[in-house]
């Protein structure tokens, strides 16, 4: 048995991170296996989705080992091209277990709406499943950044802006898709599940109101 399978064999993290990529891909939000997924697997190595794999026929095979040290990407495989965006979250808090990206129309659509650096959501109760968000009262934000092929520019981008503050577990790229985060896999996909909803509503409200 090689290294990658063992390391599949006793991670049941990499088994549960298959089973959420199902579940997303059955929501439609990861349509012609756009998106990608991680999890973390030590202080500075994650299992990531490998580059052009369906989200909703995920194995554990499909993830690739990807570890980071001193500015350097090490990966065996093609990872997703947005490895070095996940790697960038995974190190600006220790805490982050998983990342997930997806591509829903709506958030999509939303984006190239938005033409400021945040957005404002208030007056939803859903605000309370983004943790630290304790009412609707109070305004929730969500980070966006212009879309680029340069990913390690685009991480570059998200350190800064997180410098200043750190970002709402989330983060919408302009054209392309969204950028969620927790503590678990099972946070990560709480705020992925409350942020489409969120943005959903926004969307279908700022319709209306035309």
């Amino acid at each position: 048995m090689n290294d990658s399978a063992q390391l599949h064999q006793i991670n049941p993290n990499a088994i549960a991170l298959c089973a959420l990529g199902r579940w997303i891909a059955s929501r439609h939000w990861v349509p012609a296996t756009g998106g990608n997924f991680s999890v973390r697997n030590t202080g500075h190595s994650a299992l990531i989705t490998a580059s052009g794999k369906d989200k909703g026929e995920l194995s554990p095979q499909d993830l690739l080992p990807v570890s980071w040290q001193n500015g350097q990407l090490t990966c065996p495989g093609i990872p997703s091209a947005e490895t070095a965006l996940h790697a960038q979250l995974y190190q600006l808090d220790s805490r982050i277990k998983a990342v997930l990206h997806t591509h829903s129309v709506h958030a999509t659509v939303f984006s190239r709406l938005i033409n400021q650096d945040s957005y404002d959501f208030q007056g939803y109760e859903m605000q309370k499943a983004i943790s630290g968000n304790s009412s609707h009262a109070t305004p929730c934000p969500l980070a966006l950044f212009d879309n680029t092929q340069d990913i390690p520019a685009l991480a570059q981008q998200v350190a800064q802006r997180w410098q200043q503050q750190p970002l709402n577990f989330a983060l919408l790229v302009r054209g392309h898709g969204l950028y969620v985060w927790g503590n678990s896999l099972e946070q990560a996909k709480r705020h992925l599940e409350g942020w489409e909803f969120l943005i959903n509503c926004e969307l279908e409200r700022l319709k209306l109101a035309r």
